[in-house]
This record gives C-alpha cells, sequence and structure tokens, in this order.
C-alpha cells in the first residue's frame, strides 16, 4: 500500500513539475528603454522584469526578443511569435490579438522640443497643426493623438524606426516636435547626454495603460488568464512595486 502510495505521488509531481521539454513562448518588445532594451547582448528594462518574474512564478520559459515594432506586430499577427509588450489598445490590434485584462504599465504620452524652440502646447493639439512631429513607425501615441493624425487636425507625422533616432532628428531639426512616452523620452535623452538640449512641453497629452497581449493564432488564453492572476498577486505582495521604483528617476 506505502509503495502504491509513493509511485502515485510521483506520477502526480511530474504533472505539476515543468520539465525542460515545456514549449517556450516566444515573447516580442521593442527597444524602448527604460522599458525594453538591450545591453551587453542581455534584454532589461522594467517591463521585462514584470514579464519574467511573473512567468517566473507561473513555471512557464519564455524567450524575449527585441525587434523593430513594425516586425513585432507582424509576426503577432500572423502567430509567428506568441505575445507582445508592452502594447496600447486598439480596435485594429484586438482582431488579431487577446490582451491581458490586468495592465502592465501605466504611460504618460508627452511632446518635447529643442531648448531653442518657442513652441507652447495648451492641450489642443490642433493648435500645432503648423508644426511638424516626429514618431516611431507603428507604435500607437494613444486615441488622443492617433486620432489627430487620422483626422488632418495635425500633419502627417515623420516616421522612424527607434526612440534614439527620433531624438536625434529633432535634435538635427528634421521636425520640430518629437511624441513619446514620457519615462522613455527622458531615459533616452539622459542616456545620449543630450537631455539639456530639449524641454518638454505641458500638459502631457495623457496617462494611457500598456499591456501584454497574446497571438490568437496561437490559442493562448489560458496562459493569459495565468498571467493576470500571476501579476494581480504580484501587486498585492508588493514585487511589482519594488521592481517599477528601479527605474523612476530621481
Amino acid at each position: 500500500m506505502a509503495r502504491l502510495a509513493l509511485v502515485a505521488l510521483y506520477f502526480f509531481a511530474l504533472m505539476i513539475t515543468p520539465t525542460a521539454s515545456a514549449k517556450v513562448l516566444e515573447l516580442v518588445t521593442l527597444q524602448y528603454p527604460p522599458y525594453a532594451y538591450q545591453a551587453q547582448g542581455e534584454v532589461k528594462g522594467m517591463a521585462v522584469e514584470l514579464i519574467q518574474e511573473a512567468f517566473r512564478r507561473m513555471k512557464q520559459p519564455i524567450k524575449i526578443s527585441i525587434l523593430p515594432w513594425a516586425r513585432a506586430i507582424y509576426r503577432i499577427e500572423q502567430g509567428q511569435s506568441d505575445a507582445i509588450f508592452t502594447i496600447y489598445k486598439t480596435k485594429e490590434r484586438a482582431v488579431f490579438t487577446d490582451y491581458s485584462n490586468e495592465i502592465l504599465i501605466h504611460q504618460s504620452m508627452a511632446l518635447f522640443t529643442r531648448k531653442d524652440s518657442p513652441i507652447k502646447f495648451d492641450g489642443q493639439l490642433s493648435a500645432l497643426a503648423q508644426y511638424r512631429f516626429g514618431v516611431v513607425r507603428k507604435v500607437s501615441y494613444g486615441d488622443i493623438f492617433d486620432q489627430a493624425v487620422s483626422n488632418h487636425q495635425i500633419s502627417p507625422p515623420d516616421i522612424t524606426d527607434t526612440g534614439e533616432q527620433n531624438v536625434m532628428k529633432l535634435l538635427q531639426g528634421r521636425f520640430d516636435i518629437l511624441v513619446s512616452n514620457k519615462l522613455g523620452a527622458l531615459h533616452i535623452l539622459q542616456q545620449m547626454g543630450q537631455a539639456e538640449k530639449v524641454s518638454m512641453l505641458s500638459p502631457e497629452i495623457e496617462q494611457i495603460p500598456s499591456y501584454i497581449a497574446f497571438a490568437k493564432k496561437n490559442h493562448l488564453q489560458v496562459t493569459r488568464d495565468q498571467f493576470d492572476a500571476t501579476l494581480r498577486e504580484m501587486k498585492r505582495d508588493g514585487s511589482y512595486a519594488k521592481i517599477v521604483s528601479r527605474y523612476l528617476l530621481p
């Protein structure tokens, strides 16, 4: 009887213990410091640490790749990768993704100009119609900015592949206003040693929640639900706040 009990316990342990052959989920994101970035061959950042800790608790192996955002979106749409972060909710993306219900990170959208620029912002993007904007390809900047572009309240923006390229174009005078996540732009400027040459306009455009989203083609709704529960627990036990605090600028 005791031997049968041990055998049963052994097989139960096999059922609940992940093995080395467990499927590795392929996650994609973009070069987006301080949220996600590659340095010395390692993927780092605030969102990366949150994602890694959540999947570690889920005992789910993952691989994170940094890609140009347009390519990352395409891979999720085609089911070539399993999940993408940090991503804003749009109707177009909801067609091919299952968003987490739990917010991964709240982000603030802001406008930046060269220090010597006379541009002022009163909260109305239409008042800036005469100026040229710079954005990153396939990145949503929230409903307010995205709709201002689609409704032709402002000119079609200059498009590039990375936030770093966007900063260089602003400093070179190739456009007048850089649109960016606030913390991301400040981090890039600090890392490039260019913070004294750029001003952030006030007020901010809006605060936007960002998520992880799973490829619908890969049928990962159960994994999404497990991720939601795990991220909620991280917020409750303080580990979420501890990770985020390490990346906040003084």
